[in-house]
């Protein structure tokens, strides 16, 4: 049985959502021929980490570049600030014969579906992780149902795809959420030296939905005025990733606007544009208040109840909408003065939200005494193995 995972991204925060599942493969399954298919960059690194931490070399044979995105794709894709990623498509498309030669490929993103759609390998097995555990529509579209097997991590997710007719009737699993595997038992450690509360502020890069756009740098300055709040300032780390963003879900296009230049100088300022940190949950664990828009980070903050804001700058008709589910955990404000006041709220209620917040994340995560990364990979290979008996 021969399984790879792909990481085919620049950015390495989707390691953390499959990479622990490969592991739990290699210990629990080591019939199988498994291969990690890298494209260089920050994702390769944090592939070689992760693997390290579970027990290999980081040089495993297993590790495998893929060849890399042809020159016009990768032109293109500096072209459009790194808006359009022409050069993911172009590694697919040159390295046809590796994914031909699986039976299955492991993915937590959906550009591999072209695999299928676009270059004829139907008989490959795709099998989505996901990545994170949000309400964006994007997480529930059409191409979800391209997947021959999907891990989710609860029942929020569940039925949301099963209610949009996206799963095939044997092609998914509820497996929990192996990315909590890789701090179990952890403790979590405060950001700074001081007795300060400190606010996680954490804008998505989408720019119909995040708040950064039209008040973050604003929300900054706010920050670096005041001497209650520490600020962690630690968005999704695509956001400071491109010049412009572009997001398909809903269709927008935007300039990124910088960090306001007093936050670099402030004491109780701490600016987190993209580093392994911002992925790892080191800011989820950390801070003690969520300040933030639509980013799926919010479910891991809420695995120990504090106060969330969310900042809705759009002013999104979001009461009822799936959508926006998580802004049930805090109060939804639109400007710097209701912001201003759900701080106060939040020092003076901390537990408001609580059983809210509980609420939420038990739906979102069905977390038992075994591993997630351990269930994902038992659920792949009794998949794998059905398939097989099928065709026999």
């Amino acid at each position: 049985m021969r399984i790879g995972f792909l990481f085919n991204h620049s950015a390495a925060h989707q390691v953390a959502h499959s990479l622990p599942v490969a592991a739990a493969i290699a210990a629990l399954h080591p019939q199988v021929e498994l291969s990690l298919l890298v494209t260089g960059g920050a994702a390769e690194a944090e592939v070689r980490r992760l693997w390290a931490a579970a027990g290999h070399a980081p040089d495993d044979p297993r590790i495998i570049r893929l060849d890399a995105a042809s020159l016009p794709a990768r032109w293109l894709t500096r072209l459009s600030g790194n808006a359009i990623p022409m050069d993911r498509v172009s590694i697919l498309k040159l390295n046809l014969a590796t994914f031909r030669s699986l039976d299955a490929l492991v993915v937590p993103e959906k550009t591999s579906t072209m695999l299928k759609t676009r270059f004829g390998l139907d008989r490959l097995a795709l099998i989505h992780t996901r990545h994170g555990a949000g309400d964006r529509a994007i997480g529930f579209d059409k191409a979800s149902a391209r997947f021959d097997l999907v891990l989710m991590s609860g029942r929020k997710i569940l039925e949301r795809l099963e209610a949009a007719g996206l799963l095939k009737p044997d092609g998914h699993a509820v497996i929990g959420y192996p990315k909590f595997d890789n701090d179990a038992g952890q403790p979590f450690k405060p950001l700074f030296d001081n007795e300060r509360p400190t606010v996680l502020y954490n804008p998505h890069p989408s720019p119909a939905l995040s708040s950064w756009y039209k008040m973050g740098p604003e929300v900054v300055r706010w920050f670096a005025r005041q001497d209650k709040f520490n600020l962690a300032l630690a968005p999704h780390v695509m956001l400071f990733a491109r010049r412009r963003t572009i997001a398909l879900s809903p269709l927008s296009l935007a300039q990124v606007p910088d960090v306001p230049a007093v936050a670099m100088d402030c004491p109780h300022i701490w600016v987190d544009k993209g580093s392994r940190a911002s992925i790892d949950m080191t800011y989820t664990n950390g801070a003690d208040i969520y300040l933030g828009d639509a980013s799926s980070q919010v479910y891991e903050f809420i695995r120990r109840p504090r106060p969330c804001i969310f900042l809705n700058p759009h002013r999104h008709a979001w009461e009822g909408d799936p959508d926006f589910a998580h802004w049930q955990a805090g109060p939804v404000v639109n400007d710097i003065a209701g912001m201003t006041r759900a701080l106060d709220a939040a020092l003076a209620q901390p537990h408001a939200f609580k059983i809210v917040q509980q609420r939420l994340f038990a739906h979102s995560f069905d977390i038992d005494d075994r591993p997630s990364a351990y269930r994902a990979a038992d659920a792949i290979i009794r998949w794998l193995e059905g398939q097989r008996g099928s065709k026999k």
